[in-house]
């Protein structure tokens, strides 16, 4: 591949790309239905549960099994990446880059095998899994750059003497539980964990139980990078596991991206033991675009699509709200409607699909309950059905992309859904549309599309979220990259203020320690 698979990629000539995968394709199913253990300490951990990863794409077919651990295997866990943490954070931090930075030339090396398996485990079309392997590997360069930059987070400080020497040292934590979810599972996985590794931290993985595969390849990067054991380990299970992990005595802090939901019950865990435990949540979004009277409609209508529809509007950054000045809002809406008849929906495998199934049958069960809220409370403009009686989708997860409107402050309008769903609303006003994109509890992405500087410049001063975007035809609220855009929620998206793909996060998994030596 001769050149980069970003979020942001539209005309590249794909060709050679889609040749080789059709091959990888071919090799990666041939592995299906095997067992996969759980990695503790050094070892391959199997016992006599098993969790079952299905294909949401086609139900029928067994990914694979994978052992889940039990709650002596959680205390194991936390005991080997105790034992190993002190040596971790002893090494010299220029090995610890130097390891972190081996583990991304891998990923690079495997991103075929692992574009393929997600496309297989998520349902994410090719290009959009060959983007998040990518960003996986970027992100882990990218923070190692953060190491070297800071030259391992040592600084000195003023004199009060002569003979007075004084520093600030940003040390680890110990061992931080990551959880990971389902719709980047290895970029987000690769984030939070390799943020923790550089900073002297272990860290003890739990994948989503709905990619647990990517996981376990994401283990087998880092263990083949050299990480010694217990520095990086790998549990497998649901809900149950998960409290376990996060609540255990010996967890140093935890790391989360997810529902807001279970964001806040993390945060308040993490303030209720004998002392606060660091905690960094990323919690979904519910995110506005605006279009404002001199929009190039073009830009706008595919930008919007694109975020609203990608990856079937599974991210947190997806675009689920568009205001839509009035003088507008008809042609934006028949030209989105238009363009959004035109995608392929059908098996990601394929290469010319873009909207492939949801993850589980309870995004439909979800998606069924908005449609008809949209059906009784507002309008159905386009979509609004599932698809399990349409030819070749009978046996997957698969949903119709969807445009209603609906009454303002209506919950279709303020709950976040993570499904292809999207409302269309007309303004006035700018001050009208930025009230309206604000009146959420949400805050992570934002977009605006207009050819006026000055209505840019509010809306970059005024929108409450930490990511903002105007005039994006590639994404209006999606496709923020590492060392590009820094991915930082506020409101209920998220708790701590710095983002990843930042400049800060790295620092937030090691805590300050001041140091005066006397000569």
């Amino acid at each position: 591949m001769s050149f980069r698979i970003t979020y942001s990629v539209l005309n590249a000539d794909m060709s050679a790309l889609h040749k080789e995968l059709d091959g990888v394709f071919v090799k990666v199913k041939g592995a299906l239905g095997k067992e996969h253990p759980s990695y503790i300490g050094a070892k391959a951990v199997t016992g006599s549960a098993w969790l079952d990863d299905f294909n949401p794409a086609d139900r029928r077919v067994l990914l694979g099994r994978f052992a889940l651990a039990s709650s002596k295997d959680v205390d194991a866990a936390f005991d080997h990446a105790h034992r190993a943490q002190k040596d971790w954070a002893r090494r010299p931090w220029q090995e610890r880059v130097r390891l972190i930075n081996k583990a991304a030339d891998l990923i690079s090396e495997r991103r075929q095998e692992l574009a393929a398996i997600m496309v297989l485990e998520t349902g994410k079309n090719r290009l959009e899994a060959l983007g998040d392997v990518e960003e996986a590997a970027d992100l882990f360069r990218y923070y190692a750059q953060q190491m070297e930059n800071e030259k391992g987070f040592v600084k000195p400080l003023a004199k009060l003497s002569p003979n007075e020497d004084t520093r600030s040292v940003l040390k680890p934590w110990g061992v931080f539980v990551v959880v990971a979810p389902f719709n980047f599972p290895m970029a987000l996985a690769a984030g939070m964990a390799s943020a923790a590794l550089l900073g002297g931290n272990t860290v003890i993985l739990k994948p989503s139980e709905e990619t647990p595969w990517t996981g376990n390849k994401l283990y087998e990067v880092l263990r083949d990078a050299g990480l010694p054991d217990g520095v990086f380990q790998l549990v497998h299970g649901g809900r149950e596991l998960g409290a376990a992990l996060t609540t255990h005595a010996k967890a140093d802090g935890v790391v989360f991206t997810g529902s807001k939901h279970v964001g806040m019950q993390l945060l308040r865990q993490a303030a209720s033991g004998v002392y606060p435990k660091p905690c960094f949540v990323e919690m979904g979004g519910k995110n506005p675009a605006i279009i404002c009277a001199s929009a190039d409609l073009d830009k706008a209508v595919t930008g919007c699509m694109r975020s609203a529809f990608g990856l079937s509007g599974q991210k947190c950054s997806a675009l689920s709200r568009a205001y839509v000045h009035e003088s507008l809002h008809d042609e934006f809406l028949n030209r989105l409607i238009l363009k959004t008849q035109t995608l392929k929906i059908g098996d990601p495998v394929l290469q010319e699909t873009f909207i492939g199934p949801v993850i589980n049958a309870k995004s439909v069960e979800r998606y069924a309950q908005a449609a008809a809220e949209a059906k009784r409370d507002g309008k159905v403009l386009f979509g609004g059905a599932t698809l399990e009686k349409s030819p070749g989708l009978e046996h997957g997860h698969f949903v119709a992309p969807t445009i209603v409107s609906v009454p303002r402050g209506h919950r279709l309008e303020r709950e976040e859904l993570f499904l292809p769903f999207m409302i269309v609303a007309p303004f006035k006003t700018l001050d009208e549309a930025i009230a309206r994109a604000n009146d959420c509890d949400y805050g992570l992405t934002g977009g605006v599309f207009s050819a006026d500087k000055a209505e840019v410049e509010r809306f970059m001063d005024e929108l409450e979220a930490g990511v903002l975007y105007s005039n994006r035809e590639t994404g209006a609220t999606t496709g923020a990259w590492p060392g590009v855009q820094a991915f930082c929620g506020w409101k209920g998206s998220g708790a701590s203020g710095k983002g990843g793909c930042g400049p800060y996060y790295v620092s937030q998994f090691m805590r300050e320690q001041s140091q005066t030596r006397m000569g």
